[in-house]
């Protein structure tokens, strides 16, 4: 080979090597000296992230270095994430830690062990009662909707902390836990006092169901967990075996719970059409829906202010299909729909991706669902449903109409 082409073979020998070294390096990041040479672009992306996350780093290696106490490194980037959702400013989005990842799961799953009660952070950012779930500590307490739980054990919780006083609540059988009750009086002047409460294991019995008059059908659904359309199927099943005529479904205090189970429970009550729709923030819609197949008796629907959710799912499903009446108060105006979401290491969050609208397209959010004929409870009452028919008004006025249907 002649010294000419020699170089010549050098040269493009060369030139191909910068074409392949420059072809790597904008694919894929190169190491070399102890220096990492990474494409342009992933270059100002990662530069976009540390612009955008420095003042964290600076604020944590600040209080690592500086706070007066030991830091629980784990605590702050949970105190992170938790702010994280703080910030959205939504009651229902929240970032949970494993063990309150796992105590939310085992509360859909029917059974748990504390007091019994239903919260949600308030616009005001108290602890606010949205029920007490029927036959547990918490309603044999004396605790109602609407109630502001404001300490547990004398330490004070607000709405950004639920999930600490909810952990609290919590607890081993038969021992007992105090809470500071803030409630509205009649005057909505408002009375601060404490009850002690003694935590059971709760089973959440979500279905019951009775006769009333021979010839009508009672079914109390206290909330929708897993468990409830299997419960409410077999009630239902049973009732009809009787010869029932009609159909009374009480859903007072029913603070909602897992919406498949519902959309599944209005499938049995209602003809073919849709059950609700959810709406994301970028419209996209998406429609439960029931099929031909029902139970035709004349029904009626007992709400109030601690129907929340899916119990307004099914409520305004029935009203919208004229397929019975409501009776009661106005509902307690939850509209939007959350999803559950499990992290690598246990924990989790539940985060609002959608609002949920009727069948004729009504978002009742902040709102509720107004009832056919609307009928306070008698003041007073402590205990409502078939074992305290005589002080029930809203009860006996949902059998007087039940009665006019079957005629």
């Amino acid at each position: 080979m002649s010294k000419k082409q020699v170089i010549r073979l050098m040269v493009v020998l060369l030139i191909v090597t910068n074409i392949i070294t420059f072809g790597l390096t904008n694919l894929m990041s190169v190491t070399f000296s102890n220096k990492a040479y990474i494409p342009l672009v992933e270059y100002n992306k990662l530069k976009s992230v540390y612009n955008e996350f420095s003042k964290v780093m600076v604020v944590e290696d600040y209080v690592k270095e500086n706070y007066l106490r030991d830091v629980d490194e784990k605590k702050l980037v949970d105190g992170q994430l938790k702010g994280m959702l703080q910030a959205l400013e939504d009651p229902y989005s929240t970032y949970m830690t494993k063990e309150e990842f796992e105590s939310f799961l085992q509360q859909t799953s029917g059974t748990y062990a504390g007091i019994g009660v239903v919260v949600t952070p308030g616009d005001d950012n108290l602890i606010t009662v949205v029920s007490p779930i029927e036959d547990t500590p918490g309603e044999r307490a004396g605790i109602k909707s609407g109630d502001k739980i404001i300490k547990v054990n004398g330490v004070e919780y607000f709405g950004e902390n639920m999930d600490e006083a909810v952990k609290v609540m919590k607890g081993e059988p038969n021992t007992k836990v105090s809470l500071t009750i803030l409630r509205k009086n009649k005057e909505n002047k408002n009375n601060i006092f404490d009850i002690e409460v003694t935590r059971e294991i709760i089973r959440l019995v979500t279905v019951k169901s009775n006769i009333i008059d021979d010839d009508i059908g009672y079914i109390k659904i206290t909330s929708f967990d897993e468990l409830t359309y299997k419960d409410f199927k077999k009630e239902l099943d049973k009732l009809g075996k009787r010869n029932i005529k009609g159909l009374i479904i009480d859903l007072r205090n029913n603070p909602g719970g897992l919406l498949n189970i519902c959309a599944d429970i209005a499938d049995e009550l209602l003809g073919e059409g849709d059950i609700v729709y959810t709406q994301t923030k970028d419209g996209k819609r998406e429609y439960l829906k029931s099929d031909k197949k029902m139970v035709d008796y004349p029904l009626v629907l007992l709400v109030n202010k601690g129907s929340a959710s899916a119990s307004e799912i099914l409520a305004g499903a029935v009203k919208d299909h004229k397929r019975g009446t409501l009776i009661g108060t106005t509902t307690f105006g939850k509209g939007v729909v959350q999803r559950i979401k499990d992290l690598d290491d246990g924990s989790g969050l539940r985060l609002t991706i959608s609002e949920y609208f009727t069948p004729n397209g009504i978002n009742i959010h902040g709102i509720g669902i107004e009832p056919d004929i609307v009928v306070e409870l008698t003041e007073g009452v402590e205990e409502i449903g078939v074992n305290n028919l005589k002080e029930d008004n809203q009860l006996r006025k949902a059998i007087e109409e039940i009665k006019t249907k079957i005629k």
